[in-house]
């Protein structure tokens, strides 16, 4: 993808091939970054994954500690149910959403989207903060309200810091979940086409006369930068959550 972004149009279209380009342009960048609507479907991803992952972990969070701290009934199946939706296929639920979105008058807004990709991760969030809240002693937390804290404040100044590596690994299945979705963005934003995301745009650089190889490939890769950097950076923290999550519950 990358390779072929650098390509001019003439070597994307030799008969005779290459894997490394011969020469390099960046004529296919620009022509991405020049497309009409670029930046207003870069804007739209990023407040529809913004609002998606931080719904996400508020949610988790507290239905984590529900699960993880107390003793209630029905915990066992609240936990089977949250299994049960993390293995469903969420494609069976694309006309479903459809019909309650027209109905609904929430066709067309980026905060349905965002409602949906909240609903798709939230059950993977639940599970792995589980795992972790239940790695956490709970007598770090009983310690710090015997020396004054309340069971709020306890858990916000002990056991959130500790939960740091599962927040970040979390979040970023969240933010390529919501960001690469493409579905549910196609379906969904039908007449405003304002209100599309950035997978949606791609699909411009088709039409009858043939696809744009090379300015396709450009907008890939400008589309994959973001979760490629956030993974770079988070990188050592991500891989301790991803294990972390994986080992306990």
């Amino acid at each position: 993808m990358v390779l072929t972004a650098f390509r001019p149009t003439r070597d994307i279209q030799s008969e005779t091939p290459g894997f490394l380009p011969v020469s390099v342009t960046l004529e296919h960048f620009g022509k991405a970054v020049a497309a009409d609507g670029f930046w207003i479907f870069w804007r739209n991803s990023l407040l529809v994954t913004a609002g998606c992952v931080l719904l996400a972990l508020v949610v988790a969070l507290a239905a984590a500690f529900a699960v993880a701290r107390m003793r209630w009934r029905g915990r066992r199946g609240f936990v089977l149910m949250v299994f049960l939706a993390q293995v469903a296929p969420w494609e069976a639920l694309l006309i479903p959403m459809y019909v309650i979105a027209r109905d609904a008058d929430l066709l067309d807004r980026l905060a349905t989207l965002s409602l949906i990709y909240f609903m798709i991760t939230l059950p993977f969030t639940i599970v792995t903060l589980r795992s972790f809240l239940a790695a956490v002693p709970a007598e770090l937390e009983e310690a710090a309200q015997v020396d004054g804290c309340t069971r709020a404040v306890a858990f916000r100044r002990v056991t959130l810091p500790l939960l740091a590596p599962g927040l970040l690994a979390t979040s970023l299945f969240g933010f390529i979940t919501a960001w690469n979705e493409f579905a549910f963005a196609n379906m969904l934003v039908i007449k405003n086409q304002d209100d599309r995301t950035l997978p949606v745009w791609l699909s411009s650089f088709s039409n009858v006369f043939g696809t744009d190889w090379g300015a396709t490939m450009a907008a890939s890769t400008l589309f994959a930068l973001p979760v490629l950097v956030l993974f770079l950076v988070l990188q050592g923290r991500v891989s301790a959550g991803m294990t972390g999550g994986a080992v306990k519950g």
